[in-house]
């Protein structure tokens, strides 16, 4: 099939026309949100032993938890739905009513999670930028309450490992940072939806960069692969209250260990080979930037996500996303002027070159 280079077992079946051919839908570009399940995290779900994790006997959920929290050098680690419950829980055990989180304007705890800290927690986020959106111990030491009977408490601090626009922050600035929580007596909460990825960028153990916040949350189901699930880990006391919150919000899943297998797999196996996606960026990167019109945002290709501009009409621009989808490439569609291309363990070199050779002749007919 023209410019086709392989079908993936997992695709989805759904056919497309493009000038009287028809094809499957092979390259997904959205998010590392839409990766597949490996074969082996299917088999493992299949066979997973299994209990009732309210009661706390589900086997394989114990031993995904284990294994997280001694990847995290935390006491306990809880499984949960997904990231912004994870998010949410950790708001909700570390903080009481009435409480101010400090947050990035860019946080997705501000931005994606549909208020739910006022809502859940009922605290405050009081919000600061950043360049780049790369937190400043400095700026966060300044936002910080005093103590005064007008303002609300400042107590817990929400950064963000790797960021949302494809950056990390390096070790150095989180350690920054948490002194600056210790010096104040607050909390530091690490979203870390991609964790892995940032340490693999970094090229540190999650561990490392986990060491400093009290909390940690991050994704099984993005660039890990399996299909449902995150991990919120901490002190012994901080899940303990965060189980009971996970109970409140309709999150205690009965035999979740046929989730929690994927879950296992994806932390022994698929952490191992995140560097291979951030590679498949930088390819997939130059690929663009030798574009006409076309900028990339270069130095924020740090992990597995592309940012970039297209100097063309934007009334133009908006039609991209479905004559992409006409050619079997899946993208989300221009944001804010920029379009973001993720790469995944589903995404090879070859449906890199096929999903911007027909990028390309399409901003030629613009």
């Amino acid at each position: 099939m023209l410019g086709f280079t392989k079908i993936h077992a997992c695709c989805m079946l759904k056919k497309t026309q493009h000038k009287g051919m028809v094809r499957m839908y092979i390259v997904d570009l959205r998010s590392d949100t839409v990766t597949k399940p490996t074969a082996k995290m299917r088999e493992a779900m299949a066979r997973a032993e299994v209990g009732d994790d309210v009661y706390g006997d589900d086997p394989t959920v114990n031993r995904l938890e284990a294994l997280a929290k001694d990847m995290l050098g935390k006491e306990a680690a809880l499984f949960v739905a997904s990231g912004t419950m994870g998010n949410q829980l950790s708001i909700m055990a570390g903080t009481s009513r009435g409480d101010e989180v400090i947050v990035s304007d860019e946080g997705h705890v501000f931005v994606h999670e549909v208020g739910a800290a006022a809502v859940l927690s009922g605290v405050t986020l009081r919000q600061l930028h950043f360049e780049n959106g790369i937190f400043e111990a400095e700026k966060i030491k300044r936002a910080i309450r005093p103590f005064d009977i007008h303002e609300p408490p400042t107590t817990l601090i929400c950064i963000e490992n790797a960021l949302s626009n494809g950056r990390v922050v390096s070790a150095k600035t989180m350690a920054e940072v948490y002194d600056v929580a210790r010096a104040h007596n607050l909390k530091v909460h690490l979203d870390g939806a991609r964790l892995f990825n940032a340490a693999a960028a970094l090229n540190v153990s999650a561990k490392e960069l986990a060491k400093y916040a009290d909390s940690v949350s991050f994704c099984l189901s993005k660039g890990l692969c399996a299909p449902v699930g995150s991990i919120v880990a901490g002190d012994a006391a901080f899940i303990k209250k965060a189980r009971k919150y996970r109970k409140m919000l309709g999150g205690g899943m009965r035999q979740a260990g046929i989730l929690a297998a994927a879950g296992i797999i994806a932390l022994e196996e698929m952490t191992a080979r995140l560097k291979d996606d951030h590679e498949n960026a930088r390819y997939m990167a130059n690929l663009l930037s030798n574009l006409e019109d076309v900028h990339v945002d270069l130095p924020s290709v740090q992990i597995n996500m592309v940012f970039f501009e297209v100097k063309k009409p934007i009334a133009e621009l908006e039609k991209v996303q479905a004559k992409m989808l006409e050619r079997g490439i899946k993208i989300n569609g221009i944001a804010d002027g920029m379009f973001r291309f993720v790469t995944s363990n589903d995404i090879s070199k070859k449906d890199i070159d096929y999903a911007i050779g027909e990028f390309s002749k399409l901003l030629k007919q613009i």
